[in-house]
């Protein structure tokens, strides 16, 4: 194996187990809607823990498919320019701009719920909690996809 494709191997290696971080995190929330009072007690940091992993992978991600867009599509996404590309494009990116808005959205509304069940002793609202932060990583995760597609996008009219 190329030296080249060793380095392509394990980058995607840790991409995959950077991922693999969110899909145990949603099986664990999945779990944790069925837990009692004391459950949500005894495993809170886990839960926690768990759900910040998959947070900083999904931000991760995030990150490095967005430091591949080519410099006039960054601009257009930060909305300072953006003239080299076209109207087509310019909708594509108001339309990832939208998905990056709904993910963190939807991830304050977990988190909220999350902490107003703490302060009441809930464990229903524990479990709204746990259903929409899977929620919000499968909002993060579709965001990703669109601005991976976006980019395949850019770099074809290039």
């Amino acid at each position: 194996m190329g030296l080249d494709r060793r380095i392509y191997y394990w980058h995607f290696v840790d991409d995959m187990q950077k991922l693999m971080r969110v899909e145990d995190a949603k099986a664990l929330m999945r779990e944790a809607t069925d837990w009692s009072v004391w459950g949500w007690l005894t495993e809170k940091r886990r839960l926690r823990s768990s759900a910040d992993e998959a947070w900083e992978a999904l931000e991760e991600a995030e990150r490095k498919v967005k430091e591949g867009w080519s410099d006039e599509l960054k601009q257009a996404y930060r909305g300072k320019g953006g003239n080299g590309i076209d109207g087509e494009l310019k909708v594509a990116v108001q339309k990832v701009k939208e998905a990056d808005q709904m993910w963190r959205e939807a991830r304050e509304r977990a988190e909220e719920t999350f902490d107003e069940a703490e302060r009441r002793m809930s464990t229903s609202m524990a479990c709204e909690g746990a259903r929409q932060a899977i929620e919000a990583w499968e909002l993060t995760e579709r965001a990703i996809r669109k601005a991976e597609a976006l980019g395949r996008r850019s770099s074809k009219q290039e």
